[in-house]
């Protein structure tokens, strides 16, 4: 959320690099975010779900914080919701482990915060309508202390969408028919993707508990 005084949680002047240390000890990942480890712990419930940290992921999360950064979406699981359907609005280009991520909060986000879902959705369309996200267009370790989050802000076109004053989540949004069918068409798709993992789990355990005797 942006602060009451007008300015944000990241600063037009802050460097990429500050900005991201910055929101790595306000969302409690350390120093280096959690690229080092060798797991990724997601909490789930009732049991956490762990994956490995494979150098693919790693690139994906170092564009995502970005994107948490410049558009001060938070890190709990509305936030991720919201920072995930910004994301599938522009698309996630190469980076398979967002495209799994970002459906797992979204479909997250459709029943926890469905209409912040939404607008964060259309927000994401009408930003990277001509200015593609960092999954897209990259950007270069090597950049972040020279490029400020005001600078990616405008690269992203994500100023003009949200007012200094108004805070990310209640942020009013223009939507179209288009808008609410590609919405429609992505909930379908995070049902559909998150039925078939359920599926695909049921059978994996079958199949275990068989070859132990257990059925």
């Amino acid at each position: 959320m942006r602060r009451s005084d007008g300015g944000e949680r990241y600063a037009d002047r802050l460097t990429l690099l500050a900005a991201r240390a910055l929101f790595f000890e306000r969302a409690g990942l350390g120093p280096d975010g959690g690229y080092g480890a060798r797991w990724v712990r997601v909490e789930a419930r009732p049991v956490p779900v762990y994956f490995p940290n494979t150098r693919c992921r790693v690139e994906a999360a170092k564009l995502h914080d970005l994107h948490h950064v410049a558009t001060e979406y938070g890190t709990d699981w509305p936030g991720e919701a919201e920072v995930a359907a910004w994301e599938l609005a522009g698309g996630c280009g190469r980076h398979g482990w967002a495209w799994l991520l970002d459906l797992g909060a979204f479909a997250v986000g459709m029943v926890l915060v469905p209409r912040r879902l939404f607008r964060a959705f259309v927000r994401g369309r009408r930003s990277t309508r001509s200015c593609p996200n960092l999954y897209r267009a990259g950007l270069a370790e090597a950049q972040l202390g020279a490029v400020t989050v005001g600078a990616l802000r405008e690269r992203l076109g994500v100023r003009a969408a949200v007012p200094v004053a108004v805070p990310v989540a209640v942020a009013p949004v223009r939507t179209r028919g288009a808008d609410v069918a590609a919405f429609a068409g992505w909930c379908l798709v995070a049902v559909l993707w998150h039925a078939a993992a359920g599926l695909l789990g049921a059978l994996a355990a079958r199949t275990v508990a068989r070859r132990a005797g257990l059925l």
